[in-house]
């Protein structure tokens, strides 16, 4: 069992989505979970539409949901031709439950709304790739994380239930894998036992990765970004910096902690807690070996 965690840059455009399959092509003999960020700068996006709506400009915050709704069926006419009204209709769901939201009044705090209205970037992203994938020769099932990983209510830095998750992994997405060796699902969120939305703070789909990668007692985590991998420095600073091949869990947590933009420590502790691999990988260059950590 393998995790693969695709990120917001990875999946920023027709092209990037497009890029995909060439990946996975050549892991589709194994078991692979699959976790997606939000496209791009969506994540952003939709932060602007929870702030109108909680400010009670309901206007501003339709027309901005608006065009996130515009962007993703715009994907769909461009990436899916034999489920295109299926792939549609999936979306139009997700968009209409936000609407509904729009068109009430806040009455709970703004962390309570971030989380509803930005979670449905991870849904909508997913969802697309689930269904462009299926159509590359590349099935899979698609699966609500939410009805995965049960948090608390800390909205926007939810705690994670590793008891009940393990549980539902356990009993809801380990026997997909016996129909189909690709699995979708979405990093950045989780669920409360009120069916609330949550998400998971910093770095949220990085830690999603490896949190179902202790559950599932992964063999490895890739996370594919736009890097060849960890660099010694920052490469817009230090010309010499270089790719580095190899590092300990303890040499990348000492390197977040002064300042360095690697992986969150958070991420880190639940690979380490069972000593799990993890790649930072090129989508762009698969090929080249990344960095262990």
């Amino acid at each position: 069992m393998k995790v693969f965690k695709f990120g917001g840059a990875s999946i920023s455009n027709y092209e990037r989505i497009k890029n995909l399959p060439s990946i996975l092509e050549n892991f589709k003999d194994e078991k692979v979970l699959i976790v997606i960020s939000a496209m791009g700068k969506m994540t952003n996006a939709l932060e602007k539409v929870a702030a109108a709506f909680y400010e009670e400009r309901k206007e501003d915050a339709l027309s901005l949901f608006q065009k996130i709704k515009n962007a993703h069926l715009d994907l769909v006419k461009y990436l899916i031709t034999l489920q295109w009204k299926k792939a549609g209709d999936s979306l139009n769901d997700f968009f209409t439950e936000v609407e509904w939201m729009l068109h009430d009044k806040p009455v709970k705090d703004f962390n309570y709304y971030y989380d509803q209205v930005v979670c449905t970037g991870e849904l909508l992203s997913s969802t697309l790739i689930s269904f462009y994938l299926n159509e590359a020769n590349l099935p899979n099932h698609w699966i609500d994380v939410r009805d995965l990983l049960r948090t608390d209510d800390t909205f926007r830095d939810a705690k994670i239930d590793w008891e009940y998750s393990q549980k539902t992994v356990s009993k809801k997405l380990i026997p997909l894998f016996e129909k189909n060796n690709f699995v979708i699902t979405q990093g950045f969120i989780a669920g409360t036992d009120e069916n609330e939305s949550t998400t998971l703070g910093r770095e949220g789909s990085d830690y999603t990765a490896a949190i179902f990668a202790q559950l599932l007692n992964a063999d490895n985590v890739t996370i594919w970004k736009d890097v060849n991998g960890i660099m010694s420095a920052d490469p817009k600073e230090f010309k010499e910096a270089v790719n580095l091949e190899e590092l300990s869990y303890k040499e990348v947590i000492e390197m977040a902690y002064y300042g360095a933009q690697v992986i969150h420590p958070k991420t880190i502790k639940p690979l380490q807690n069972k000593l799990i691999p993890l790649y930072v990988k090129s989508f762009l260059n698969p090929a080249s070996e990344g960095t262990l950590i």
